[in-house]
């Protein structure tokens, strides 16, 4: 075809063309918008086509109880719940739930082609309310005191706890809660049971004053509320004989005592003897040794009877109107035995029960009770013996001096030490004024309890006793894995504190272990590590017995003293390790003023010594002794070095202790028992000397 000039020589100049069909252009060279729409259409679709190819499947795995939302900050196609879709990288997360706490956090996606995002929700607190009947209970939630009811919404984490409602006179009521938490409204109403009985009681004649617990709780007729528990019940009102009984109050069973007739003041008889020391019985009963006062309830005749070895008996009926008081001297008659002496060197002075009767070999008339016989003479060492004749029975007595040479290589040492470092101290009761002694208390003294009957014992053997308890150290030898234990993060586990939570049976077999250390013969009988019987001729080591634990820890001179401090109650100064102020959140009793430092057991020897020079007898843990429990018989009939049977269940503990405080646990003779370790229970050690 041919060119066409128009615009120059070689301008080609295209020609419009329309395709079959199609609208013509618009005026203007505008687009259609349809071509527009198709554009956009395809550019989205390739965008949404590569978003797709390069995204991941996350899926936030919401731990929560109620419907939660979440919300994803930044490019994200949401399908499903809690699904989406996003491309690797860091994403803000926003989640909330209704009660739980809102969280805010950034999570990363990876190249993984599916990922799950655990997320766990804080919940809130519930709202606890606690009702109580009557108000005022004190509440404690997991150990914690949250004040007293009722309680409002009080916010506790979700969860379990113990709860614990208490208020005074009211049994306490423990619980387990379960708080829902997430803001739940929950509420725990309670009523408490009384912790009490209403007991009702009168007296005849009226208005007696009564005591419970040794508290004054008012005067008969009356009406009380006392808590559950074993209750000490007084009546006193003067001229009449004070009423004594123990209730067992159970809450909520009301007990009505009726009307209690009060006897009439006993008639006081105070009975004196020449010499003193004489048994007395009442209508077949023993009650002491004179002097002695006795209570002799009126209107009836009593049968009084007073004897001492070698003397005759006095016996006699009497009757003391109500209220009346007679004082009574007594002088008994000597019954005469013959006693023989033959004294070597002959020119050597003799003394009966100190007194000279002159030299040489004789032949004495005595009184048929115990006297010291002593024969002395320069250059020799003083011999005492003991003697006691018999009526119609002559006795002959040998008696040869040694020289002070002789006497050293014969004597028996003053004291011993064991193979672990214990120092023993040597006792001769027969050369005390209290060879014979009454262990046991009179009914009449304060506290005595009813296994302390009086009954009259005679010591003859010497024999040693360890001046200190037994320490944890010194026991850890015979058993190295020994642990004495610790009660409210107080130790009682320290190498010289007492060793404790040892059984007696432990106790004797540590006597047995030592003795066979040092080559003495066991004083115990072991069949297959357990003690069944015991050798009285054995000197090995043993626990002291009964008898000799009383002597040493009472008798000093010529007295037997109530406390190891004197005779009277409370002490004035720290003497003992006792349940102190300084260990009330341990043991929960205190001796009232008194202070000794410690809070449990302390380092053995830490206060002064005794009378005798033994440490701790009175105090600090109380002691296994050797006997077999049981409860004195009262015929009046003196046992002589008694060591009781061979075996039993319980056996006998002597001696107050750090968990000790009232006036009859504290009194040298009050009397425990039982079998296995305790916390506050411990041991010393003793043998015969000969």
């Amino acid at each position: 075809m041919p060119s066409q000039q128009t615009g120059g020589p070689d301008t080609i100049t295209p020609s419009d063309f329309t395709p079959l069909g199609a609208a013509p252009a618009a005026p203007g060279g505008k687009r259609h918008p349809l071509r527009i729409t198709v554009a956009c259409g395809l550019a989205l679709f390739a965008a949404a086509l590569v978003f797709l190819l390069g995204a991941r499947s996350v899926h936030i795995d919401i731990a929560s109880q109620t419907a939660a939302d979440s919300e994803i900050g930044g490019p994200a196609l949401p399908f499903g719940r809690h699904r989406y879709l996003l491309w690797p990288g860091e994403y803000a997360l926003r989640v909330s739930a209704e009660g739980y706490l809102p969280l805010q956090t950034t999570i990363t996606v990876d190249d993984r082609d599916s990922q799950n995002v655990p997320v766990t929700l804080e919940a809130l607190p519930g709202l606890l309310s606690i009702t109580s009947e009557p108000a005022g209970a004190s509440v404690i939630i997991d150990g914690e005191a949250r004040g007293e009811t009722p309680l409002t919404d009080l916010p506790v984490p979700m969860g379990e706890y113990p709860l614990t409602v208490q208020a005074p006179r009211y049994r306490t009521v423990t619980q387990t809660l379960d708080i829902t938490g997430r803001g739940v409204r929950q509420t725990v109403g309670l009523t408490l049971s009384p912790a009490w009985a209403v007991i009702t009681l009168d007296s005849l004649p009226a208005g007696a004053q009564i005591l419970v617990d040794g508290e004054t709780q008012g005067s008969t007729p009356a009406r009380l509320e006392l808590l559950e528990g074993e209750r000490e019940l007084q009546l006193q009102l003067p001229a009449h004989a004070p009423f004594a009984q123990t209730l067992s109050v159970t809450a909520g069973e009301a007990q009505d005592l009726g009307v209690i007739t009060l006897a009439r003041a006993p008639g006081e008889l105070v009975l004196e003897s020449s010499p003193a020391g004489a048994n007395v019985t009442l209508n077949g009963e023993f009650q002491g040794q004179t002097p002695l006062t006795l209570a002799l309830p009126p209107g009836r005749d009593h049968r009084l009877a007073v004897f001492k070895p070698g003397y005759q008996r006095h016996s006699e009926t009497l009757r003391l109107p109500a209220g009346a008081s007679e004082k009574r001297q007594l002088r008994l008659r000597a019954l005469l035995g013959e006693v023989r002496l033959r004294v070597t060197p002959e020119n050597a002075l003799v003394q009966v029960n100190g007194r000279a009767v002159g030299r040489g070999s004789r032949t004495l008339s005595l009184p048929a009770v115990a006297h010291s016989i002593e024969v002395s003479l320069e250059g020799y060492a003083t011999q005492r013996q003991r003697v006691t004749p018999r009526t119609g029975l002559a006795q002959q007595l040998d008696i040869t001096l040694l020289t002070q040479q002789q006497a050293r290589t014969a004597g028996v040492p003053a004291e011993i030490t064991t193979a672990l470092g214990q120092t023993l101290r040597l006792f001769k009761p027969e050369e005390s004024e209290l060879a014979d002694f009454s262990m046991g208390a009179s009914r009449r003294d304060p506290g005595r309890r009813a296994n302390e009957v009086l009954h009259p014992v005679s010591l003859r053997r010497m024999f040693y006793v360890q001046t200190t308890e037994v320490t944890n150290a010194q026991f850890r030898q015979f058993q190295g894995g020994h642990n004495s234990g610790q009660i409210s993060g107080q130790s009682l586990n320290r190498d010289h504190q007492p060793v404790v939570q040892v059984s007696w049976q432990q106790a004797a077999a540590f006597c047995n272990w030592l003795s066979r250390r040092e080559g003495l013969a066991p004083f115990y009988r072991e069949q297959q590590g357990i003690i069944t019987g015991f050798d009285a001729a054995s000197t090995g080591y043993r626990l002291p017995s009964e008898a000799e634990w009383a002597w040493v820890a009472r008798a000093n001179g010529s007295r037997l003293l109530t406390f190891p401090w004197g005779d009277s109650f409370p002490p004035t100064q720290a003497v003992e390790n006792y349940a102190d102020t300084s260990s009330a959140f341990v043991t929960g009793r205190v001796l009232n003023n008194y202070s000794d430092g410690q809070v449990v057991s302390a380092t053995v020897g830490a206060f002064p010594p005794n009378h005798n020079g033994l440490f701790d007898l009175g105090g600090n843990v109380a002691e296994w002794v050797h006997d077999v429990y049981r409860i004195p018989t009262d015929d009046g009939r003196s046992a002589t070095d008694p060591l009781g049977t061979g075996s039993g269940d319980n056996y006998v503990i002597r001696g107050a202790s750090w968990t000790r405080a009232k006036l009859a646990e504290l009194r040298l003779s009050h009397r425990d028992y039982g079998q296995a370790g305790r916390d506050d229970v411990g041991f010393r050690i003793a043998r015969y000397a000969e």
